[in-house]
């Protein structure tokens, strides 16, 4: 018997439970729909913060790096002069070798021409280790005084030019791993810049805006904290001067009306004289940086053109006649650790824990520095990256 039942248009039925494969491919596509109603653009991209904080690594990493270049640059350059002046003495004392074995080698065509039988200052020339020839006590008492003053001579300009060849060729050796360093350390610096700036170049208008409203929230927090510090140091001299009056006054009064007037002179120069030649060269240093301001960060640069941060401080203490390292690791041992609060106009500030920037203070919680690539010397807070970043405080020595 035939059936009455209809048969079952295939797709024409869409209930969840009795097509499986369509409800999952549709609850899949609601998923994968919400998904990306949900997503923004910026959700596999670092945040602004993040960025901020990268670039600002880098740009310290590369002023590491810069310190280290310079380090290897300088390190290159002596190592160059040493071995050029040792080449220049292996050429000369190569030089009077030869004249030396010239002078053997007459006394050996004398002998010859005169008949004898042992040719004894031509085997000399030839044998392989001249002074254990010379050490045969037969040679030496038939060589005449002229000839043994040149026997002498040739095994001590022997000596000394393969002594000064055995050092050019360390020198050389030495110089090629200076250079090595040195072309990492560039290498490194060239690649931290470029991926600061390729991180930079990623953002977008509203972005570099947002960014721009951060650094200058923090530099006015820099500038209230070197207010703070220009405040306190002001306080400190005030002590002091009011210290120095009441010193004097008391001296003053104990020495009496007739040396009132030798007390109060002798005060006033004791008190000026010995900051007089300190302050001066300080000033000198303050108004040679000054006068640089404007002119672009290049690192590695020392002027007069562009400086990186230990350029300028070197330069701007050197416009007053004292002579600094190149680089910060060495700058911060050229004279007197003090505190922050104890700073004075024409010191030098290390910032970060691998002592990587330098800034020539100015007083009132300001100094002036070289900052960064892509920036120019400029005046700026002491606190511009945060009071933690301030490594120490040198009084140039």
């Amino acid at each position: 018997m035939a059936s009455h039942r209809k048969s079952r248009p295939t797709g024409t039925r869409v209930a969840g439970i009795r097509t499986p494969a369509l409800a999952t491919a549709a609850l899949t596509s609601v998923a994968l729909l919400s998904q990306t109603a949900n997503a923004t653009p910026s959700d596999d991209r670092p945040t602004l913060e993040e960025v901020e904080k990268k670039v600002d690594d880098l740009y310290r990493q590369a002023g590491s790096a810069t310190e280290k270049y310079n380090a290897a640059k300088e390190k290159t350059t002596k190592q160059r002069k040493k071995v050029d002046t040792l080449l220049d003495d292996v050429a000369q004392r190569t030089q009077k070798l030869n004249d030396a074995r010239e002078e053997l080698g007459s006394f050996a065509s004398a002998q010859y021409r005169t008949g004898a039988s042992v040719p004894e200052t031509a085997t000399l020339l030839l044998a392989d280790s001249p002074q254990d020839y010379f050490d045969q006590n037969q040679l030496m008492n038939r060589l005449t005084g002229r000839q043994k003053t040149a026997v002498d001579d040739y095994v001590t300009q022997q000596s000394e030019t393969m002594k000064k060849r055995r050092e050019a060729t360390e020198s050389l050796e030495t110089l090629t791993d200076s250079q090595k360093d040195l072309k990492t350390a560039k290498s490194t610096v060239q690649k931290k810049l470029a991926t600061a700036r390729e991180l930079l170049s990623e953002l977008t208008a509203e972005e570099k805006a947002r960014l721009a409203a951060i650094e200058k929230k923090k530099q006015q927090e820099a500038a209230r904290k070197a207010a703070e510090l220009a405040k306190q140091q002001a306080a400190q001299e005030e002590a002091e001067r009011k210290r120095r009056e009441e010193a004097a006054q008391q001296q003053e009064s104990g020495s009496g009306s007739s040396g009132t007037s030798d007390g109060t002179g002798s005060s006033d120069s004791g008190s000026s004289t010995p900051g007089t030649s300190t302050g001066t060269k300080a000033e000198k240093a303050i108004a040679f940086a000054r006068a640089q301001i404007g002119k672009p960060y290049v690192w590695g640069a020392t002027g007069p053109g562009s400086y990186d941060c230990s350029g300028l401080t070197q330069a701007a203490w050197k416009a007053a006649g004292v002579t600094l390292p190149r680089v910060t690791y060495d700058q911060v041992n050229a004279g007197t650790t003090v505190s922050v609060s104890q700073a004075q106009p024409g010191d030098l500030v290390f910032f970060y824990d691998d002592i990587s920037h330098v800034g020539l203070y100015i007083g009132d919680g300001m100094m002036i520095h070289a900052p960064k690539p892509g920036a120019y010397v400029r005046e700026e807070s002491i606190f511009y990256d945060g009071e933690s970043s301030i490594y120490s405080v040198v009084r140039p020595a």
